[in-house]
């Protein structure tokens, strides 16, 4: 008997119907899944869902936000989430930005940002003040090198990683901000309006010792574009006929390390720089570029202290270790790992420890993990005076510059 022939609009028809059924089911699903996972069976719950431990802390906020007694919005609940994830890590080099924050942090990155003016470093109580600039709203307040950054707006600072707590100070120009500043043992808060500062990431000049002229290079941090500024710096000394070179990195707490690769460079024609690993990062070394700025003959001294950190350990490590340089002052903080900066969906951002890395001679020179280490040793040691205030560190350091020049004079 033959078969009757459907007609081909019905089956379209059909063909439809049972699609727009079966996205109306699995938007369903998923609403139920995401909302109120409970009602789902579990062998349908976990290909709706996720993970088990992404739906319960999902879960977890939505009960918080239904059911707590006063309205928390859903993305303050998000940031405390995460911040707490990021804080059980205990890693102080590892930190959570809010969307504002991140915002504040990335205008670090460059030579102009909104704040009170000051470089610091970090310090297990806060932020320990390393330099004022002129005509900041820190210098008009009395805040001098050596002063100790306990809290910001009542928060406190102590245990905090440096990028976190000077995220709480940065803030739009016009804006106040109450410090608490500890001077010469005692505490007093204080009301700065920031305002845009200007950074000099550079600062170089000349001196001259036992008849031998020293160019004297002055790094701040390691942000993007600085080596350009090194680069330019140290061409300028050269022409005006440098013997030798100090390069001063002393409270500089580091950056980024594709630039300590570059400023790395304009000492070493070739060579390794640093090494990097991680566990989910390749390993990666980084080599000198091949054009160095300053002769091979040019004796360079590399000037460091306790706040000498991060990027600045690699440059200075790199050279120490290459035979390149000779390094005076103390010994430096001892950071060995890196931090890799990931953007999130709602504009904040994780700065997470991805991995370690090693100078050219395979040193590491943190400690047990994320722990500081011994950092770099100084070849030759120099301390400051605090009663006299004198830079033993930069005499020192231009001592043996000259003397590397061929001069046996002390100044």
């Amino acid at each position: 008997m033959p078969q009757r022939r459907r007609h081909p609009v019905l089956i379209l028809l059909t063909v439809l119907v049972a699609l727009l059924a079966g996205i109306a089911l699995l938007v369903l699903g998923v609403w139920i899944g995401g909302r109120h996972p409970e009602a789902v069976p579990k062998p349908v719950r976990a290909s709706l869902t996720g993970p088990e431990s992404s739906r319960v802390v999902n879960e977890a906020l939505d009960r918080i936000e239904e059911t707590y007694y006063r309205r928390v919005p859903r993305s303050e609940l998000a940031d405390t989430a995460i911040a707490g994830a990021v804080k059980e890590l205990n890693d102080r080099f590892s930190n959570y930005f809010t969307p504002a924050e991140y915002k504040r942090f990335k205008e670090t990155q460059g030579s102009r940002f909104t704040g009170v003016g000051v470089t610091v470093a970090e310090d297990p109580l806060g932020l320990r003040v390393v330099q004022v600039f002129d005509g900041s709203p820190a210098k008009g307040a009395g805040i001098v090198a050596g002063d100790l950054i306990t809290a910001a707006d009542g928060t406190s600072l102590k245990g905090k990683d440096t990028a976190a707590s000077t995220a709480l100070i940065k803030g739009p120009s016009g804006t106040d901000v109450r410090l608490t500043i500890r001077h010469d043992g005692r505490s007093a808060t204080k009301t700065l309006t920031r305002s845009e500062v200007s950074v000099p990431v550079v600062a170089s000049t000349m001196r001259e010792v036992c008849g031998k002229k020293v160019g004297i290079v002055a790094l701040s941090q390691f942000s993007s574009g600085a080596h350009a500024e090194v680069y330019g710096a140290l061409k300028r000394l050269e022409k005006r006929g440098a013997d030798a070179f100090v390069l001063d990195l002393r409270g500089n707490g580091g950056g980024l390390v594709d630039e300590a690769q570059l400023i790395a460079s304009a000492f070493l024609p070739d060579g390794k720089v640093v090494t990097t690993r991680g566990r989910s990062v390749p390993e990666r070394t980084l080599e000198a570029t091949g054009d160095p700025v300053v002769p091979k003959n040019d004796p360079v001294v590399v000037l460091v202290d306790r706040n000498t950190a991060s990027a600045s350990e690699i440059v200075a490590g790199a050279l120490q270790d290459r035979g390149r340089a000779t390094v005076v002052g103390t010994r430096t903080f001892g950071k060995g790992v890196f931090q890799e900066v990931i953007e999130l969906s709602n504009g904040g951002a994780l700065d997470i420890t991805a991995g370690q890395y090693f100078t050219p001679s395979g040193r590491n020179l943190g400690g047990r993990g994320v722990q500081t280490g011994t950092g770099l040793q100084p070849d030759v040691k120099a301390k400051d005076d605090p009663k006299t205030r004198a830079d033993e560190g930069l005499r020192t350091a231009l001592d043996e510059a000259a003397r590397k020049a061929g001069c046996s004079a002390k100044s």
